[in-house]
């Protein structure tokens, strides 16, 4: 499980191997099991976590009573509410595990231990939010100028492991319509191929 964290820290800096298992080591593993929340809303998130095993999808539930997916984070993705964790105040997200999953967690203390003592952190994760930041600004580009059909289409071609991992009721909160919209769109695909 840890080789899977030291792997996707490689793709972002360079460490010694020191400075990677004693960063490391820093995490501890949970064991999420499916349909069980890893936050809730008007909880104070205290940890960002890599995905070991599983999948995740932290959403907001709207004044409607609608859910609105952010994002899903599966094997070698991160996660967290950034705004509860960094600002330490009760989070408006949930983030429910959407398979039985395993997740290394690090708390705000450990991660700023990270930042004091392994000045190399402070870079992967500049590098890991600026990243975040540009995947953000292009979700809401789309959002803003694309159709929903186009956004579906985007989604499946972008994620096609995690596309088959969901339920179309996932999906449809993730792109912000209906579940019986994403049918509609679904069947007009599959008429044109």
């Amino acid at each position: 499980m840890l080789n899977l964290l030291k792997q996707n820290i490689a793709k972002h800096v360079a460490l010694s191997d020191g400075e990677l298992d004693e960063f490391c080591h820093l995490f501890h593993i949970k064991t999420v099991k499916k349909k069980e929340f890893l936050l809730r809303e008007g909880e104070v998130c205290k940890f960002e976590g890599f995905v070991a095993k599983g999948l995740f999808r932290l959403y907001h539930v709207d004044q409607n009573g609608l859910e609105q997916v952010l994002y899903f984070a599966m094997e070698n993705w991160w996660i967290t509410d950034i705004d509860s964790f960094t600002n330490e105040k009760p989070s408006q997200l949930f983030i429910e595990a959407l398979e039985d999953s395993e997740v290394l967690l690090i708390s705000k203390k450990d991660k700023e231990f990270a930042y004091t003592n392994l000045p190399k952190i402070e870079k992967l994760f500049r590098v890991m939010t600026q990243k975040t930041h540009v995947a953000l600004q292009r979700r809401m580009i789309d959002n803003l100028g694309k159709t929903a059909d186009q956004r579906y289409l985007d989604f499946i071609g972008k994620y096609p492991e995690l596309y088959q991992r969901l339920s179309n009721l996932q999906i449809a909160a993730y792109l912000g319509i209906s579940h019986e919209f994403l049918s509609k769109i679904r069947k007009k695909i599959v008429g044109h191929q």
